[in-house]
């Protein structure tokens, strides 16, 4: 047959003591500029971890997208220049025509 172990009755304060006796320390957090001197530097060594990774694009590569760019800003500057040009000359062939 099994035995079976009494339970020992305890009173409210030997348990209130015991839950006191069992709290941690309470530890002190870093001070604001501590914490932020470690996000920083954090920051910067994930920063350089990923810039490692980065497949940087060749010297050939880089003035051949530049000179890309470069030709569509002047096609696209040309196009507004004239659609400017136009849209002022229409404006003032209106005004000479309501005038008279």
């Amino acid at each position: 047959m099994a035995e079976n172990p009494k339970k020992e009755v305890t009173t409210g304060e030997s348990s209130e003591v015991s839950k006191k006796q069992k709290k941690a320390p309470v530890k002190k957090k870093p001070n604001f500029f501590v914490r932020a001197g470690r996000g920083i530097s954090r920051w910067f060594r994930e920063m350089r971890s990923e810039l490692k990774k980065v497949q940087w694009p060749s010297t050939k590569q880089t003035v051949n997208h530049t000179a890309t760019v470069i030709a569509c800003v002047v096609v696209v500057g040309v196009f507004i220049w004239v659609f400017d040009w136009l849209a002022a000359g229409g404006a003032k062939a209106l005004i000479a025509l309501a005038q008279g």
